[in-house]
């Protein structure tokens, strides 16, 4: 009896439903060619789920998670929910998803595909050639340290303030995540910090240090973030797999992934510990100004999907074939408009996803 994988499907907002709708197509026609299936789930998140429940991460929303073996999600947010109180805003939605399921590591390729090169903005021989894994620490840091909020002080000035802190454990284990990720890719990790102004950061690299020796294979170094921002624009083939905190891993990893050309070309991955669902994401946003007009670039969601296969599903040979599909269409000529050249096409959403269905076969 054929294997069958229960996937929880997060459209969101924006232009998500469109570009999940390919997802599903797609993982249905390499289920066929695989002999496995799908149980597809759909639930709320974001601001679909604040219109129809006033809840950004609704609890029905967290058990059909919980209950199921890989999470599959497209995109949140959007103008129509920014004025909304910080508890309501889809965002929190996202972060409330990534905290219950302990989803504390955040893999993002940056990889330039040669067809794509010319439509980076730096110069062929800069970005030629680039492949970068960013690892980001996903659950602690900046964005969930305590004390935190707007507070009045004893003169009546209002005061903002957010912790960023981190356990020995927390590094350890993301830590761990990077060491194997570069052991199954060039050997090279780079572990970035500002341990020259910040406490916690003299932690992280102090851990990360220690944490070498059980890799003797691997070439660490040691930047700080302001410097490797530089360097991912001067020198980007220089780095192989980068590992760095919350807050500095969402602004390098946007960084690296405007060396592409494109932010709608970049998957992710959010894991747990092994056994437990991970989320798969396109990098880009919802992109609200695009949505509903067949406009949206499903390549980053359908790369998503294959990091879904090939982490949480144990399903490589899958996960190469989608992979290989998406060079196979950009080679003939497909582009939608955000990676569009000269001498190229444009081409909507659903086109798109004919054209990878054709070349799966």
């Amino acid at each position: 009896m054929a294997q069958n994988y229960r996937i929880t499907l997060l459209p969101g907002d924006g232009i998500g439903p469109e570009i999940m709708a390919i997802a599903v197509q797609v993982l249905k026609r390499i289920g066929e060619k695989f002999d496995f299936t799908f149980t597809f789930t759909e639930a709320l998140i974001g601001g679909s789920a604040i219109d129809a429940t006033g809840d950004p991460f609704p609890a029905e929303t967290l058990e059909a998670c919980k209950t199921s073996d890989s999470i599959l999600l497209a995109a949140i947010g959007g103008y129509k929910w920014d004025s909304l109180p910080r508890h309501q805003r889809p965002e929190t939605g996202l972060l409330a998803l990534r905290s219950s399921l302990n989803l504390f590591a955040n893999l993002r390729p940056a990889t330039i595909l040669p067809q794509l090169i010319d439509a980076s903005t730096l110069k062929r021989e800069v970005v030629e050639g680039v492949d970068i894994m960013v690892v980001r620490e996903l659950t602690g840091g900046l964005y969930f340290g305590e004390p935190r909020g707007i507070f009045t002080t004893e003169s009546g000035e209002k005061r903002g303030v957010n912790t960023m802190t981190y356990t020995e454990s927390e590094i350890n284990r993301i830590g761990k995540v990077a060491f194997e990720t570069a052991m199954k890719r060039r050997k090279k990790l780079c572990s970035v910090d500002k341990s020259n102004v910040l406490e916690v950061s003299q932690l992280w690299r102090d851990k990360i240090t220690e944490m070498s020796a059980d890799y003797p294979e691997v070439e660490l170094s040691h930047l700080y973030v302001d410097n490797a921002a530089m360097q991912l624009v001067r020198s980007p083939r220089q780095f192989d797999t980068i590992v760095t905190s919350n807050l500095f891993g969402d602004i390098l990893s946007d960084a690296a992934a405007m060396l592409t050309g494109s932010i709608g070309m970049l998957p992710s991955a959010s894991l747990s510990h092994p056994g437990q669902p991970g989320v798969y994401e396109p990098v880009h946003g919802s992109a609200p100004d695009i949505a509903g007009q067949d406009k949206a670039n499903p390549l980053a969601q359908i790369l998503s999907a294959a990091m879904m296969l090939r982490y949480d599903l144990n399903q490589a040979a899958a996960a190469d074939a989608i992979e290989a599909a998406v060079i196979a269409v950009l080679d003939q000529g497909y582009r939608t408009g955000d990676i569009v050249s000269a001498g190229f096409e444009v081409v909507g959403c659903k086109a798109m996803g004919d054209a990878l269905l054709k070349a799966l076969g």
